[in-house]
């Protein structure tokens, strides 16, 4: 199959509003067909409608506008079709998805302490599950749900979502963020989470710190520290790539951390499903890989 990169679909990251700084990381809308014009303009194969997503700390919001979504295993098994609106927690591991050619997507990488915040959710038993928007049991949310999948567009289903999001995050932004919102990148939102583990409440052990952390997370301070610099390593990749400077892998480990080449091999795979250079590869030649180049 042909998994090359297509002229004619639209991907896209757009930061949120300045009010919604500490509450949502980052918008995400994908337009299969978005772009393609007439009849001349090449069928998307199969391997072109996939997408594949890393290993996050971040929960995720999801509305299908038009089109079908489904999970796939990781060696392309088949699952069930998905709901037009879904509630994704944090994942250890690569996820992979299946759209159907005309698919068109708005997705929504939140904080978990953000949304924990908004809707008293379990963020632990959402780790690496995706699960109907209709879990948070509140008319309100069903309500959005509902106006979310009548959204035509990109820009309609951002205003639908921060006209909702807003008056709810002011409410609780006091109790989430200590101070101003954290630096873009998983590594400032994990020490400012930190930082607030420790001075909340009455209990500063470093054990209660980290079932803290565990609990607005849903993950352990080892496993975000893991995912955090494996990001710093990807966007230093990233940047080489541009300036066409090479990749030296046993220098890039030495420099972010890692015990020698193959940990980072070692956790690059286990965080993405491929090798460091297998990964780079398949990024800048891949149409399902687009979530990796659009991520900043």
């Amino acid at each position: 199959m042909d998994a090359s990169l297509h002229p004619g679909t639209i991907a896209r990251l757009r930061i949120p509003s300045r009010a919604l700084e500490g509450c949502v990381y980052a918008y995400l809308w994908r337009d299969l067909a978005g772009e393609v014009a007439g009849p001349s303009a090449p069928a998307l194969t199969e391997a072109q409608c996939q997408s594949w997503f890393p290993a996050t700390p971040l929960c995720g919001l999801s509305w299908t506008l038009s089109g079908r979504v489904r999970e796939l295993g990781l060696g392309g098994e088949p699952g069930d079709w998905l709901p037009a609106g879904v509630l994704g927690g944090p994942r250890s591991g690569p996820r992979r998805f299946q759209s159907t050619p005309d698919g068109r997507a708005f997705m929504v990488a939140i904080r978990p302490e953000a949304l924990q915040a908004m809707t008293g959710l379990d963020i632990g038993a959402l780790k690496d599950r995706m699960v109907p928007l209709s879990v948070i049991d509140d008319p309100a949310w069903r309500a959005l749900d509902a106006a979310m999948r009548e959204a035509g567009d990109e820009a309609t289903a951002r205003r639908t979502l921060e006209a909702f999001l807003l008056p709810r995050w002011r409410t609780v932004r006091a109790a989430v963020l200590a101070d101003d919102p954290p630096p873009r990148g998983y590594a400032g939102w994990m020490q400012r989470l930190a930082l607030r583990a420790i001075a909340a409440g009455h209990g500063r052990s470093v054990r209660q710190a980290e079932r803290r952390i565990k609990q607005w997370s849903g993950q352990s301070l080892r496993a975000l520290r893991l995912v955090s610099r494996a990001e710093a390593a990807f966007h230093e990749v990233r940047r080489r790539d541009e300036d066409d400077d090479a990749v030296i892998w046993s220098a890039l480990a030495q420099d972010h951390g890692y015990a020698d080449q193959a940990h980072l091999c070692r956790e690059t795979r286990r965080l993405s499903g491929f090798s460091p250079e297998e990964l780079r590869r398949r990024v800048a030649e891949e149409e399902a890989f687009w979530a990796y180049r659009v991520w900043v």
